[in-house]
């Protein structure tokens, strides 16, 4: 996020896109709620459900899932040509514009609207609100993400907000909502296969010294390694050998489980660290039990950056133990004792090699969170980024085309299936399913239909339906709502008696290898 969560309370527009707030984010959609009803924020929804979210909204634009390049473009184009953007701004921060321009000038209403399925007048409305409603935040998650242009949609969504110079600024920015507590801290600390903390990049060669010299070694590979989605196919090929799997459960989050199970049985060895016996666990050769976040001393980083003190509150049950000591005892039975450090110790570290951590500390972090970048222990922090400048000196204008969805619907899968979660259940239900107030809130996996397409298939609400894609087929109890537009399914994937990611394909995003887990082509039958 660019901006702190609060920062929404200074918004005069907010626009939300493929984030369902209400559910997904309840704490940060009552700051939404909070800035439009004392401050006077106008809400600006675009979604292909009517979720919550859209009965507060000044405007709710319903586009056909997998056209966010598109509508984008569109609105950029409509600024444009009615001279509504903040060429000041564009002039002294940016570079690229021409290129920009040059690219939405063929994105005229009409055609835009082709693409999406949004009437041309509401294009406009959307158009003027955001670019004359000043500041204007951009709220959105993996709706945005999901999808196999997803960098393509979070950039084009950064070219929206430069456009109308809402970046650098209080109550704007773009915002990606983390869907996990620590999702950022993870990410930080170098959960990712190209970078070492704080995204140094593995294929610098002064990175790669410093961090050889910090941690006593005499080197580190260049090569960039595997994202999850693509260790499961080379475990298919022989390439991947064993898996470590550790606070993730696969076989109901990953697209195509079918394909994914298949994986898994020709792996030779396969490790899962988890705090509850998982669907992935029980396909593993070793289960590691480990401790949860209240059972153990340590840091988060949130969604708005902010690094966070956990302190322990109870003693881990029977035999899990934290992280930290199971990853120092197989190192042991490995060859190499890893010295017992306490979490403040690893902090610590961590910050001497890290420069955006460089500041924080605990003592510090006793007084309250900080948001990184903190580069020296004098600095007060960074809530908001890019302000006076970015982070590369001036903002970079990417000319983006509109690519459909790799699977889109067709004669023979005529309805598109796109996934995501419930309010009452979280992920893939390893935490929230066993809590026995949470099931009676939400008991089964139903599937949203539109009632003008289950009238048409005979279908009635509590019916069980078939769902079937090219991957695989469930049955689910159908739920008739106007949620889902006509032609559209959405399954939320929580449920292992019905696992929606049987159905979704394989496709990823060719730069962050991101699933695309909103557009799927399904057909839906009666069940008998």
């Amino acid at each position: 996020m660019t901006n702190p969560i609060s920062d929404v309370l200074k918004s005069e527009v907010i626009l939300i896109i493929g984030t369902n707030t209400t559910e997904n984010h309840p704490i940060i959609a009552n700051y939404i709620y909070e800035s439009i009803s004392r401050n006077g924020a106008k809400l600006i929804v675009i979604d292909p459900r009517r979720i919550n979210m859209v009965d507060h909204s000044t405007l709710w634009l319903r586009h056909n899932p997998g056209s966010d390049v598109a509508l984008i473009n569109g609105l950029m184009h409509i600024i444009l040509k009615e001279n509504l953007q903040d060429q000041a701004y564009i002039d002294e921060r940016t570079e690229d514009f021409e290129a920009l321009k040059s690219c939405v000038e063929k994105y005229t209403p009409d055609h835009v609207s082709s693409i999406t399925g949004i009437a041309e007048e509401n294009l406009y409305a959307a158009a003027r609100l955001y670019a004359k409603a000043t500041p204007g935040s951009i709220l959105y998650t993996m709706g945005i993400t999901q999808h196999t242009t997803g960098v393509d949609n979070v950039k084009s969504l950064a070219n929206l907000a430069m456009l109308c110079g809402n970046m650098g600024v209080s109550g704007g920015g773009v915002n990606p909502l983390r869907g996990q507590n620590n999702v950022q801290g993870a990410c930080d600390m170098g959960g990712l296969p190209n970078v070492f903390p704080a995204y140094q990049p593995v294929i610098n060669d002064e990175v790669r010294d410093k961090f050889a010299a910090a941690w006593s070694v005499p080197g580190f590979p260049s090569n960039i390694g595997l994202t999850m989605t693509e260790m499961f196919p080379a475990a298919e090929t022989g390439q991947v050998k064993g898996i470590y799997v550790m606070g993730e459960n696969p076989v109901i989050s990953d697209p195509n489980t079918h394909h994914i199970e298949h994986c898994i049985e020709k792996l030779e060895f396969l490790v899962v660290q988890d705090i509850f016996l998982t669907e992935t666990a029980k396909l593993a050769d070793v289960v590691l039990p480990a401790a949860c976040f209240a059972e153990k001393n340590g840091t988060v980083t949130n969604t708005e950056r902010m690094v966070l003190k956990v302190r322990k509150a109870v003693e881990p049950p029977g035999e899990a133990q934290e992280d930290t000591w199971i990853i120092g005892e197989i190192s042991k039975r490995m060859g190499y004792t890893m010295p017992a450090v306490a979490p403040e110790e690893l902090f610590e570290e961590l910050r001497l090699v890290t420069p955006s951590y460089g500041g924080i500390t605990y003592q510090r972090l006793e007084k309250g969170g900080l948001n990184w970048p903190c580069p020296n222990e004098e600095h007060p922090g960074t809530p908001v980024l890019h302000i006076g400048q970015f982070t590369r000196g001036k903002g970079l204008f990417f000319a983006i085309d509109y690519i459909p969805p790799a699977e889109p619907a067709d004669d023979e899968y005529p309805f598109v299936l796109t996934t995501g979660r419930v309010e009452q259940h979280y992920h893939t239900g390893t935490m929230t399913r066993r809590g026995t107030g949470l099931n009676r809130l939400y008991p089964e996996g139903l599937a949203e239909i539109n009632p003008a397409d289950a009238e048409k298939l005979d279908i009635s609400d509590g019916d069980y339906m078939e769902i079937s894609s090219r991957r695989g087929s469930i049955k689910m109890k159908a739920w008739l709502t106007e949620r889902p537009a006509p032609g559209v399914v959405f399954v939320p994937f929580h449920f292992y008696e019905a696992r929606a990611n049987i159905l979704t394909h394989s496709d990823v995003d060719p730069v962050a290898k991101i699933p695309e887990f909103k557009v799927s082509a399904v057909k839906i039958n009666k069940a008998l």
